[in-house]
This record gives structure tokens, C-alpha cells and sequence, in this order.
């Protein structure tokens, strides 16, 4: 049985607290690129009871992202943007989800991040990231921003990090690795990085800045 919107939030209130619980449950986030970093990133505010995500992705799940994405065997094939939803759903049914199957560009990310509070860039291509924070840092100056760089390889997961870059831009990872180097993408250290992301989503609503 699952539980009413009542008692969900009388929870959440509980362990995390009236105050921060009623700043989450007016916020909404843009997630671009629903991966190991993004779907992870989705899962994590989804627990922790933010009003709305909206989920953007051109791709679909393939057996060789369900080692670190969170999606299920029997999801090989659907579109990443909406199997998110569903698996989202089945924990966190009170959130608002709203789904993009596409490709996110400098052309359509002030559309579809308009109603956000904070954008997560949260793409694998180098080159789709710089498009994408050059744009927000461009074209939506207000926004908030996080972005990742660097998790792949075996080293310590005390070398990733959350830095501040600019006034409202937000850098998470080691800033080194790549897996183009050929070190591969562990399942931990990218969950890491994603809860660096989640984690400073969280403390930039609840005006908890990082130096």
C-alpha cells in the first residue's frame, strides 16, 4: 500500500526537516542527460521530495548502461526519458515528472529549463557539456548550474570534489579523468559524483553555498 501525500511529506519533514522539506517541495530541476550521472542525480532529489524534474534525453537504455543507470533489463530499448519516470514513480509518486526525448542544444535549452530553479548538466561527451554551460552561463545568467567533470577509473573517491566556479555555476568531480583514456566507467565512483551533483543541488535551494 503505498502511502498518501500526507504522510510521504510528514516523513520527509521528520528526517529532514520542516524547514529545508518546504524549500524542496517548491523547487524544480532541470536534469540534462539521464545517464550514470543524471539518473542517479533524478533518483536522489526524488527522494528527497523536490516539487518537480524535468527529465531530458535523446537516448535509450542499452544493456551496457545498467551496470550504473537506473534502469532495468526489461527497459533495453525504451527511450531513457520516459523509463526514468517510471522507475522514478515507483519511488518518489508524488514528485512531478516531465520528460524530453531529445537532443539538448543551445537552441532548446532555454525552452525546456525555463521553469527551473537549477540546471545539472549531467552529459558523457566533453563536447555536449561545453555546450551546454556555455549556454546556460550565456543565455539564462539567472539560472543556477552544476556540472560534472571527471569520475571514471578506479582512484579514490575522495578525489572528487564539488567547486565552485563562478557565482552560480557549480563544478563536481576530479577534474581529471576521462574515460577516453580508457580507465572505464565504475558504477561507485560515478554514483559518487552523482551525489556530489544531487548534494549541491540540494545545499544551492536551501542557500547553502559552497565557498
Amino acid at each position: 500500500m503505498i502511502p498518501s501525500k500526507e504522510e510521504w511529506r510528514s516523513a520527509l519533514d521528520s528526517k529532514q526537516g520542516i524547514k529545508v522539506q518546504e524549500t524542496l517541495s517548491k523547487a524544480t530541476v532541470a536534469i540534462c542527460g539521464l545517464g550514470g550521472l543524471g539518473s542517479n542525480v533524478a533518483l536522489m532529489l526524488a527522494r528527497a521530495g523536490v516539487k518537480k524534474l524535468i527529465l531530458a534525453d535523446f537516448d535509450r537504455v542499452d544493456i551496457t548502461n545498467l551496470h550504473r543507470q537506473h534502469y532495468k533489463p526489461e527497459q533495453i530499448g525504451e527511450a531513457k526519458a520516459e523509463a526514468l519516470v517510471k522507475n522514478l514513480k515507483e519511488y518518489a509518486p508524488y514528485v512531478e515528472y516531465e520528460s524530453h526525448v531529445e537532443r539538448i542544444t543551445a537552441d532548446n535549452i532555454i525552452e525546456i529549463a525555463k521553469e527551473a530553479d537549477v540546471i545539472c548538466e549531467a552529459f558523457d561527451k566533453p563536447e555536449a557539456k561545453a555546450e551546454l554551460v556555455n549556454a546556460v552561463l550565456e543565455k539564462m545568467p539567472e539560472k543556477f548550474l552544476t556540472a560534472a567533470s571527471g569520475m571514471a577509473g578506479f582512484e579514490s573517491a575522495n578525489l572528487i570534489k564539488t567547486k565552485k566556479i563562478s557565482g552560480k555555476f557549480y563544478l563536481c568531480g576530479d577534474f581529471s579523468s576521462d574515460v577516453n583514456d580508457g580507465i572505464g566507467l565504475i558504477s561507485s565512483r560515478v554514483m559518487v559524483c552523482a551525489a556530489h551533483e544531487a548534494n549541491a543541488i540540494i545545499r544551492i535551494l536551501c542557500n547553502k553555498f559552497e565557498a
